[in-house]
């Protein structure tokens, strides 16, 4: 587990849109659950990638009691300065991603961001790779209209 702390950190944080502190909270839940599931595991050259479908359903719970930004001014109202490169180049993809809903987030974060590809993310997500395509398209979609803003 020790291998894989920072690219867990890096996709939780990527889909925290930069809130650090929230992607290392979900970090700290999806490793304990992780070390309490070890012994379910089973495919040794595949851990990295239950890992991250550990992660990627604890953000999913995690978000499901949070409240989403309808838009981009919203979603720049929720960040405010909390994100952890408030005043560097990625603030602005990190406010879009924040409009996203969190399972096409999951997908741009997981093929973009941490070089999935779409097989690998519909076993992480649990969804088929048609939903995964579906998915990157929308968010592609939406990325691009919100960042011409």
């Amino acid at each position: 587990m020790e291998r894989e702390q920072e690219a867990l950190r890096g996709f939780l944080l990527a889909l925290c849109c930069g809130d650090k502190d929230e992607a290392d909270d979900l970090a700290q839940d999806a490793l304990v659950k992780a070390y309490l599931s070890c012994a379910g595991f089973q495919d040794k050259g595949k851990f990295r990638s239950w890992l991250f479908k550990i992660a990627h359903n604890t953000f999913l719970s995690h978000k499901r009691s949070l409240r989403q930004a309808e838009n981009i001014n919203e979603a720049r109202t929720l960040v405010g300065n909390s994100s952890a490169d408030a005043g560097f180049e990625h603030q602005s993809l990190y406010i879009a991603l924040r409009t996203l809903p969190p399972k096409e987030r999951s997908a741009i974060t997981l093929f973009y961001l941490s070089g999935y590809n779409i097989k690998e993310i519909a076993t992480i997500t649990e969804t088929s790779e048609d939903a995964v395509k579906k998915q990157l398209s929308r968010g592609r979609d939406k990325l691009k209209e919100r960042l011409e803003l």
